[in-house]
């Protein structure tokens, strides 16, 4: 019996999970994901123009909900938020301690009942996953607290932030889960007081920190920096649109009405000029992309060429798509990264306008 190799990148949906102290926009973060649908565990999403399911009052309500999900995903459309873990957990002891005639989670003794809550934690995430395997997104968020680290093999101790989460138990069955955790904070700025001492203070800026350092948990098989402004266009090239997304339904006419938008490049070392003069039926006709501009341009711009569709047509179809940029957002503005991920879905931008953007199921 023989087996196929295959090589290259598998995109996939991705399992997200973001933390942070309260505040600090972990549930605006996470309304940036493809079409999301949120299970608000604790009424964090009301400020925020979203699609939500009933906030569950029990565990049972909560797993009945994203089996839901699970068995309709297109339902969902992209992404199920599962907002926010730290109260999921609280349902799930209620749940243990009811199950067993117990007033709290202590009363089982020697750490028993932190077991049975993880042993029940752990179907939720098995239900995320097999959501991821319908082809959705999942992010989960939590929040962060302070606590007192000390190394066994080290004197002294420090303090460092860590999930809201049952320490030994449900906390790392989180993380390992996700694909990607993100600790979401404000930077931190280091002073001198008038007597020579150091003190931390919290600046304004809003940061991501993206992998593992000795005051947080973070991960990301991403290739990101250690730090990133707290924006999503630095997520956004690392997480796909499901094929049945809300995000993807573009309208033909949408696109029609977009193809004479100018495209001028910034400078005039690096002007482009001309725009959509083609009938029905015609390729698509642009100046070319002069060669002084950026690298990853021309070749994005190159592909686009090859496949007969216009450069703004494109950014156009993405923005509708993904909101990754807007549709006014000009092509000469392209960052490095969104541009490695466009030339990846070129052939199914071209697709959906070759076909008349239809709508699902048609």
């Amino acid at each position: 019996m023989g087996y196929q190799i295959t090589s290259g990148v598998v995109p996939k949906p991705q399992k997200v999970l973001l933390y942070g102290p309260e505040g600090i926009g972990k549930s605006s973060l996470a309304a940036r994901f493809p079409s999301p649908l949120f299970i608000d565990t604790e009424g964090g999403s009301a400020h925020l123009d979203v699609r939500r399911l009933p906030s569950p009052s029990s565990w049972s309500m909560l797993l009945d909900e994203v089996a839901w999900v699970r068995d309709f995903p297109a339902e969902c459309g992209g992404t199920l938020v599962v907002d926010t873990a730290d109260w999921a957990e609280s349902l799930c002891q209620e749940h243990v301690c009811a199950r067993a005639g117990k007033s709290g989670i202590e009363d089982f003794g020697y750490g028993k009942g932190y077991v049975y809550v993880k042993e029940e934690f752990g179907k939720l995430l098995n239900l995320l996953s097999e959501c991821c395997e319908r082809g959705l997104n999942v992010c989960v968020t939590a929040h962060a607290q302070i606590v007192k680290f000390e190394q066994p093999d080290e004197m002294g101790a420090y303090d460092r932030w860590e999930l809201k989460l049952a320490r030994k138990h449900t906390a790392p069955m989180l993380k390992e889960w996700a694909d990607a955790v993100l600790f979401l904070n404000y930077r931190s700025i280091v002073v001198k007081d008038e007597n020579g001492k150091c003190k931390a203070q919290n600046g304004k800026d809003r940061v991501m920190y993206t992998t593992h350092a000795a005051t947080w948990d973070a991960k990301n098989r991403w290739g990101l920096p250690d730090e990133l402004p707290l924006d999503w266009s630095y997520i956004a090239p690392h997480v796909p649109v499901p094929s049945f997304s809300a995000a993807a339904s573009v309208t033909q006419a949408e696109i029609e009405a977009a193809r004479d938008m100018p495209v001028p490049f910034d400078g005039a070392d690096v002007a482009m000029e001309g725009g959509d003069n083609r009938g029905v039926g015609e390729p698509y006709a642009e100046e070319p992309v002069p060669p002084r501009a950026p690298e990853h341009l021309r070749k994005l711009a190159g592909m686009l060429a090859e496949a007969g569709i216009g450069r703004q047509e494109f950014v156009v179809a993405v923005a509708r798509r993904t909101g990754y940029v807007t549709e006014g957002t000009p092509f000469e503005s392209i960052a490095p990264d969104l541009a490695a991920w466009a030339e990846t879905v070129v052939p199914q931008i071209k697709q959906y306008i070759d076909a008349g953007m239809p709508a699902e199921g048609k």
